[in-house]
C-alpha cells in the first residue's frame, strides 16, 4: 500500500469512526410521536400494496366478482412478447441511467467542487431541471426531437440535414432518446449528492497526494473515491430504482411507442389496468415491477453494506 492509499485509509476511518451514533433507548412514550405515522403508513402503503398482491392472482376487471386463476397473469406475461420487450427495456434504461447519470454527475461534481469562482451559479443552472415535472420536461424535449424541432435545424444549419429524422418515431433511437432526457433531469440530483460526499474530503490529503507525486486519476482512485463511498452508495441505489419504475418521461414523449419500442412495466401497468381494464394482470404485473425493484436495490445494499 503506497502512502497516498494509507492516508487515505486513515481518514476513512477517523472519518467512519467520529461519525458513529451514541446508542439511543427509545422509551415507551416516545413511539406515541411516531404512532400516527405508522398508522397512515400501514394503512396507504403496506395494505394497500397487499391488497394489490392479493388481486395481481385473480381475473379481475375492476368491477363485480372475480376468480382466482393462480399464476395465470404472471405466466402469461412471460408468453406474451410486448410484455417481455418491455421488460428488456426496464432493465436497459435502468441500468442505463444508473450509469450515465452516476457518471456525468460526479463529473460535474468534480468539475464544480472548489476553486471555480462561478461554481454556485452553475451548480444551479444543473440542478434547475430537477425542480420541473418531469411531464413539463418530456414536452420540452419532444419539441426538441421533433422533425421539424431545434435538434433537426441545428443538424441542416452544419450540413448534417441527411442526418434530419423524427427521433421518437424511429423504434432504435426512440428508447436512447427517453434515455438522453431522463439522464438530463436527473444530473443535478447526482451532481448535489456527490458534492456533499467531496466536501468530506480533507483539501490537506489531496495536497499531500499531490506533493507524493500522485496525478489526478492516482489522487481520485485512492483518495477521494474511498471517502465519497457512501455517496456513492445512496447515489446509485436512488438512480437504479428510478430507472426501473420509469414511467412520466416515456408515457409524455412516446406513450410506449413507436411500435412498442419504449414500453416498460410501468407504462404496461397503466395500461393494462386503466386502458383496458384488466385490474387483475395489471396488479400481477404491478406485482412483478416491485419484487424486481426489492431484488436489485436488496443486491444493491449487500454490494455497497460497507459504504453506508
Amino acid at each position: 500500500m503506497t502512502t497516498t492509499e494509507s492516508r487515505a485509509a486513515a481518514a476513512v476511518k477517523v472519518k467512519t469512526t467520529a461519525a458513529e451514533p451514541r446508542p439511543f433507548h427509545m422509551g415507551f412514550g416516545y413511539w406515541w410521536w411516531a404512532l400516527p405515522a405508522m398508522l397512515l403508513m400501514l394503512a396507504f402503503i403496506y395494505a394497500t400494496t397487499a391488497s394489490g398482491a392479493f388481486y395481481a392472482f385473480t381475473d379481475w376487471s375492476g368491477i363485480g366478482s372475480f376468480h382466482f386463476v393462480g399464476l395465470k397473469n404472471f405466466s402469461k406475461i412471460f408468453q406474451t412478447e410486448e410484455l417481455t420487450g418491455a421488460l428488456v427495456n426496464t432493465l436497459l434504461l435502468a441500468f442505463g441511467f444508473l450509469f450515465f447519470s452516476n457518471v456525468v454527475g460526479l463529473l460535474f461534481a468534480l468539475a464544480l467542487n472548489r476553486g471555480l469562482k462561478s461554481r454556485f451559479v452553475l451548480r444551479t443552472l444543473l440542478f434547475m431541471p430537477v425542480v420541473i415535472a418531469p411531464v413539463a420536461v418530456s414536452y420540452i424535449w419532444k419539441f426538441i426531437f421533433a422533425y421539424d424541432g431545434p435538434l433537426n435545424d441545428t443538424l441542416q444549419a452544419v450540413g448534417l440535414k441527411s442526418r434530419r429524422q423524427d427521433w421518437l418515431a424511429e423504434p432504435k433511437l426512440a428508447l436512447a432518446a427517453v434515455l438522453i432526457v431522463m439522464v438530463w433531469q436527473s444530473i443535478g440530483f447526482t451532481m448535489v449528492i456527490y458534492l456533499a460526499g467531496l466536501a468530506g474530503v480533507p483539501e490537506e490529503l489531496e495536497e499531500a497526494a499531490a506533493l507524493d507525486g500522485a496525478g489526478p486519476l492516482r489522487r481520485f482512485r485512492s483518495v477521494t473515491l474511498p471517502i465519497i463511498q457512501p455517496s456513492v452508495a445512496i447515489a446509485t441505489t436512488l438512480s437504479l430504482i428510478q430507472g426501473l419504475r420509469i414511467f412520466d418521461q416515456v408515457l409524455a414523449l412516446t406513450g410506449g411507442g413507436p411500435s412498442g419500442a419504449t414500453q416498460t412495466l410501468a407504462t404496461e401497468v397503466y395500461q393494462h389496468t386503466f386502458v383496458f381494464g384488466n385490474f387483475g394482470f395489471g396488479a400481477a404485473l404491478a406485482l412483478m415491477l416491485s419484487v424486481l425493484i426489492l431484488i436489485f436495490t436488496a443486491v444493491q445494499q449487500f454490494l455497497t453494506r460497507d459504504r453506508l
